[in-house]
């Protein structure tokens, strides 16, 4: 069994955000296998689906991005996931829009939402998929720029990446880490 968890927050008022860039990878691996709405389970969003053959959960905490971790081990701990079972989607504002990082653990780099789910996990070794947004222009707070709405261009290019990042998950899931790293850390 695999567990990919999206951060994001959850309400109406974060869809679109630069900060919600882990639940449409979520929501897109969803349409792609069928998937209906989820149901509310562990503080989020769960779904089961097959991907490539694989019996795959898709998580949306829903505790707000800060304290994401809190749902994430609680699926951890009820499943008995293994944390190389675990692949966490999350944005990114120090890589550009339209680059993808696949890692196999290390640190949260400013990403809150990875922070908390490091500190509830106890590890840092898990993978994950960094989703470029930035870089945040000069004299911009990083919160307001993450919050902010992707349209016009910028907007293209993110469904463009919500695409690409949901064929590097499915890669992992069938061919594991090294190739979806190999395929996809390239600009």
């Amino acid at each position: 069994m695999k567990l990919v968890v999206g951060l994001g927050n959850p309400g109406k008022k974060y869809d679109s955000t630069r900060h919600n860039i882990g639940f449409d990878v979520i929501r897109s691996l969803a349409k792609r296998h069928g998937t209906g709405p989820g149901r509310s389970k562990f503080d989020g969003l769960l779904q089961e689906c097959p991907i490539q053959g694989e019996r795959t959960l898709l998580l949306m905490p829903l505790t707000f991005m800060n304290l994401s971790g809190r749902s994430v081990r609680q699926v951890v701990d009820f499943y008995k996931l293994d944390l190389d079972e675990l692949l966490l989607v999350c944005d990114d504002f120090n890589l550009d829009l339209g680059v993808l990082r696949i890692r196999t653990g290390g640190s949260a780099g400013g990403q809150k939402g990875l922070a908390d789910t490091i500190q509830q996990l106890a590890s840092d070794k898990f993978p994950r998929l960094r989703v470029g947004i930035g870089p945040v222009p000069d004299r911009w707070n990083a919160a307001d720029f993450v919050l902010g709405k992707l349209t016009g261009e910028d907007g293209k290019l993110a469904k463009q990446q919500v695409q690409r990042a949901s064929d590097a998950v499915e890669t992992w899931i069938s061919s594991g880490i090294d190739q979806a790293m190999n395929q996809y850390n390239r600009s």
